[in-house]
């Protein structure tokens, strides 16, 4: 088993019974729990914050990662140099992020992408963003977009 999150409310659970519980199920399951610090947990590269009443999700980067892609003068494809600017751009939009964490995310695109290639493919990384936020914005509720 790996990577299981639950969320419980500690005014009804206590999660130490939830872990004495999930661990005395079988002796070869021994969870090791990470709780919550200061309303943020860290889960699959996601920062959970707990709010009020609702969570809000960020991306979460470790303190040790760097800002470095494939060098774009290296012997890779330009598909694969770019690749990891498309994750992030997909990942950006994907993610019920707040307007707020959505433009702190895409400075952040933008840092890595300075660092790493070309100004030309840094503003075509940007015309595409802009491009899908204005798509994105122009949509109304009675649209329907289908995810396969």
């Amino acid at each position: 088993m790996d990577d299981i999150i639950i969320i419980c409310e500690s005014t009804r659970t206590n999660p130490d019974t939830i872990l004495l519980y999930a661990n005395s199920i079988h002796s070869n399951i021994q969870l090791n729990p990470t709780h919550e610090t200061k309303g943020y947990v860290s889960f699959l590269g996601l920062l959970i914050i707990s709010k009020t009443r609702n969570l809000e999700i960020d991306i979460f980067r470790k303190p040790t990662t760097t800002d470095t892609t494939i060098n774009y003068l290296s012997n890779h494809p330009l598909e694969q140099k770019l690749a990891a600017y498309q994750y992030y751009k997909e990942r950006m939009f994907t993610l019920p992020l707040t307007t707020g964490r959505q433009r702190d995310e895409w400075k952040t695109i933008s840092l890595i992408a300075r660092n790493n290639i070309p100004r030309q493919f840094v503003l075509r990384l940007k015309q595409q963003i802009e491009q899908r936020t204005t798509q994105q914005a122009s949509l109304t509720n009675t649209d329907i977009i289908l995810n396969w």
